[in-house]
């Protein structure tokens, strides 16, 4: 998904509107079945939209339950307009995904929610099992500025620091308390962080991780394989088991040292800190993080191989890493080439994505499931799972960092000029302060 800044010359309007009327496309994801088709006459209020000066989202990628928001349950193989007239005609600033759904966060603070709501994570009620149209959620009586989507759980955050949190709650990974629901439908605020501001929460398959604006780190949820960095773990019949935190949990770790951001995986976490290090706990197997031979990873660890670090992402499990040079780092499973590094072999530590990348600095990157995606020099690159090197195969994989489309010369339009990026499977999300569309010719 893209969100755009829509101040452009009407000859890039030409270009973005010859790009979303292509029927053929990238597809990022699992269960793509179909290439969706295109409205006629769309152009025309396409650039009527952009005339306002709006950000606005463009997405693609698996439209099951709805989750892409554009009232249908077709998939997209190109980026597809959505307008802020889908949210009372309010700007948007920011959007996240989850395993189904999709949140998006308008300049006014008010959040909107589409896709799979199986778990109540939509926030608009248990009443229907999904929605293909953004809706807006209700219940939280300040301005977000903050959001996430976990796997079956969702998060806001006001702007005094209040967490909300709505959705799954099967192993306390909405913070409520063991005597909570197992279900939250509506918005909820953490009621023992009263006092504590958080700034920044990410959430995984069932935990959540966030930091205070004092820098410390809080964790809760599921505490399988030691994804919350807590330490304790219980040996049943030989098998080793960690409990769920049920509240949000100090990570004592992290003691004397501030932490600055976080990002949940699907069996790990990690945090950069402000002195530049990352820290990683959770998932032990072998390849998935940068120790080694480690067998176990429960408390936060420090990878050392890696320079000074200014941002980390967690997909499934796979990590990513951008040091304060720009360069990116990437290691653990490599399945359909998601490390962008060549081949799909596991790489048991940090190893430096080069191509592209060695010409010029990379400013975001975001994992999913089995996919990866980064931002340099304002073109977006993408690796990994479901045909994101534009071969449109359901498990085909590219082994290096492509730019949308394997063969550049029958590449017509990239999406330039970005700024953030954040990709969840089984479909990719890109948000946007401006944009303009040219002609690839980048090796």
């Amino acid at each position: 998904m893209i969100v755009f800044r829509s101040r452009a010359c009407m000859k890039n309007l030409a270009r973005l509107s010859n790009l979303v009327n292509r029927k053929e496309g990238l597809a990022f994801g699992s269960s793509f079945r179909r290439r969706a088709s295109v409205e006629s006459g769309r152009s025309e209020g396409f650039a009527e939209e952009l005339s306002n000066g709006k950000q606005f989202a463009a997405l693609w990628g698996n439209g099951d339950f709805g989750r892409l928001g554009l009232g249908n349950l077709e998939s997209q193989w190109r980026p597809k307009p959505i307008f802020p007239s889908a949210f009372d005609d309010q700007s948007l600033q920011e959007v996240a995904c989850g395993g189904a759904h999709t949140l998006f966060l308008t300049e006014t603070g008010d959040v909107y929610a589409t896709g799979l709501n199986d778990f109540g994570q939509l926030g608009i009620s248990d009443s229907q099992n999904y929605t293909t149209e953004p809706h807006r959620v209700s219940r939280i009586p300040k301005k977000i500025i903050k959001i996430a989507a976990g796997y079956h759980h969702s998060a806001a955050i006001t702007v005094d620091g209040e967490l909300y949190v709505w959705g799954k709650n099967a192993n306390g990974q909405l913070g409520l308390g063991k005597k909570a629901e197992k279900i939250i439908p509506l918005p909820r605020k953490v009621e023992c962080l009263d006092g504590v501001a958080i700034k920044m929460v990410s959430l995984g398959f069932e935990h959540s991780i966030a930091v205070t604006d004092n820098g410390e780190a809080l964790s809760w949820g599921g505490g399988e394989s030691g994804r919350l960095g807590h330490g304790h773990e219980s040996s049943i019949l030989g098998f080793q088991k960690s409990g769920s935190e049920y509240t949000p949990r100090l990570i004592k770790g992290f003691e004397g040292v501030k932490v600055k951001s976080v990002s949940a995986g699907m069996m790990h976490s990690a945090c950069i800190c402000e002195n530049g290090s990352v820290y990683f706990f959770g998932e032990r197997e072998l390849g998935k993080w940068g120790f080694g031979k480690a067998k176990s990873v429960t408390t936060p660890a420090a990878i050392s191989a890696l320079p000074f670090s200014e941002e980390v992402a967690c997909g499934g499990y796979h990590t990513c890493v951008i040091s304060n040079g720009g360069e990116l780092y990437t290691w653990g499973s490599n399945e359909n080439g998601c490390l962008g590094i060549g081949g799909t072999d596991i790489n048991d530590s940090p190893e430096r994505v080069e191509g592209p990348f060695s010409r010029q600095p990379v400013s975001k990157v975001s994992c999913g499931w089995k996919h990866t995606a980064a931002i340099s020099g304002g073109d977006v690159y993408t690796w990994g799972w479901g045909g994101s090197n534009g071969t449109f195969k359901e498990d085909g994989h590219s082994p290096g960092g492509q730019l949308v489309y394997e063969n550049l010369q029958t590449c017509e339009c990239v999406l330039n000029n970005m700024r953030s990026v954040t990709a969840i499977s089984p479909y990719i999300l890109l948000q946007i302060k401006s944009f303009e569309y040219s002609l690839v010719n980048k090796f």
